[in-house]
């Protein structure tokens, strides 16, 4: 019997110091009757030496070796390689990672002139038995931390309050836009240092989740079309709602230390939350930090991996933040891929289940036929 063969390389991304597979994770595919090659390096960035693979089990070959990408039948990545290196790969391999599927035509034709298979971590249905191979959640989790203690080092202020020979030093006022995965991060990291946090959302049925943070909600404008969720993802907002919320947000922002920007919508821009003219209202010595921005922003003036001074407010381009607490983001990608996987491999082989809905939610294409044309479509876009 011919052992399910996956391939882990160095990730091409710029930026990119994640990698796909931990000495742990290793171990355990070899233990479910997988080979596991490695390139030599692919987790250095991450904090994992050639060595603890190679003691897990992995075999190690050099960066970009032709033979290693043909033999591949499973690819495990962080992000979606490069056309040329998706074409080294064998008809009838699966490519499995963050492939940024939505209208990634590139994508879409290099699966089907290749024949090739894919699943984007993207698409995984949010029902409680995904939650084990969520990787947007793992990522998000990260993000929401990381971008607190970035608000925090750029803050001219303390965010708890102290009580010192020279008077009482008020808390920080932080608030939170966005109460999904990173928001929920943001805003218990924010009161672990002692801020007082404000959380707006669009959905009313995260309240509770706010509160029980210790964080006060910001109730949503009462109108008719108040969106909810689907599939566990905000819905698009009208641009009315949008407008309200703006107009409601206003007076916090102009009270507000730091502001912690969250809300993304898959697949679509992300709504523009923070205007030109509630910026002119934040005082100097604020913080906005937008871990929306690399989808359009949710602050106006935001730019990617980049700290703007817009009067004295420092707005904080966060769209690489999991890359920056790279050994936690990677050992829990891998983990998200291992749970993702492991039901798939079955005596010695790998079977993907089309009737499971995990699988045909996040299976994109199938030996180069595109299964999710309403997200993934060659030549054009959605």
């Amino acid at each position: 019997m011919i052992l399910p063969r996956l391939f882990i390389p160095v990730e091409s991304a710029t930026g990119e110091t994640r990698v796909a597979a931990s000495p742990e994770t290793v171990k355990k595919f070899i233990s479910l009757g997988c080979s596991v090659t490695i390139e030599r390096g692919a987790g250095a960035s991450a904090g994992f030496v050639d060595t603890a693979y190679s003691e897990a089990g992995a075999e190690l070959v050099a960066p970009g070796d032709s033979q290693a990408w043909g033999a591949a039948d499973v690819l495990l990545c962080v992000q979606q390689p490069s056309v040329s290196a998706l074409a080294r790969l064998r008809r009838g391999a699966l490519v499995v990672g963050l492939l940024a599927p939505y209208s990634n035509a590139e994508l879409a034709t290099v699966l089907q002139g290749g024949g090739l298979s894919a699943m984007a971590l993207e698409l995984l249905p949010r029902i409680s038995r995904a939650q084990a191979a969520d990787a947007l959640s793992s990522q998000a989790n990260i993000a929401g931390y990381k971008a607190v203690l970035l608000g925090a080092g750029a803050l001219d202020r303390y965010f708890p309050m102290l009580m010192t020979a020279a008077g009482t030093v008020q808390p920080a006022r932080v608030v939170v836009l966005g109460a999904g995965v990173a928001g929920l991060q943001a805003v218990a990291t924010a009161r672990r240092l002692g801020a007082v946090v404000y959380v707006s959302d669009i959905r009313p049925a995260v309240k509770e989740q706010v509160e029980s943070l210790g964080a006060r909600f910001i109730d949503p404008p009462d109108m008719d079309d108040k969106p909810a969720e689907s599939g566990g993802y905000a819905k698009q907002a009208s641009d009315a709602f949008l407008a309200a919320q703006r107009q409601q947000l206003s007076d916090q922002l102009a009270q507000a230390d730091v502001a912690i920007c969250t809300a993304q919508v898959p697949g679509r821009r992300a709504p523009r939350l923070i205007s030109e003219d509630m910026l002119d209202r934040m005082r100097p010595g604020s913080v906005v930090v937008d871990l929306a921005v690399a989808q359009g922003g949710n602050c106006a003036d935001t730019e990617p991996s980049r700290t703007v001074d817009r009067k004295g407010v420092k707005l904080i381009g966060a769209n690489d933040l999991p890359c920056s607490v790279s050994n936690h983001a990677s050992a829990l990608y891998a983990r998200n891929l291992l749970s993702l996987l492991e039901p798939t491999l079955q005596d010695g082989q790998l079977k993907l289940d089309t009737d499971d809905e995990l699988i045909a939610g996040c299976l994109v294409a199938q030996d180069g036929t595109i299964r999710r044309g309403d997200v993934l479509t060659p030549g054009g876009s959605n």
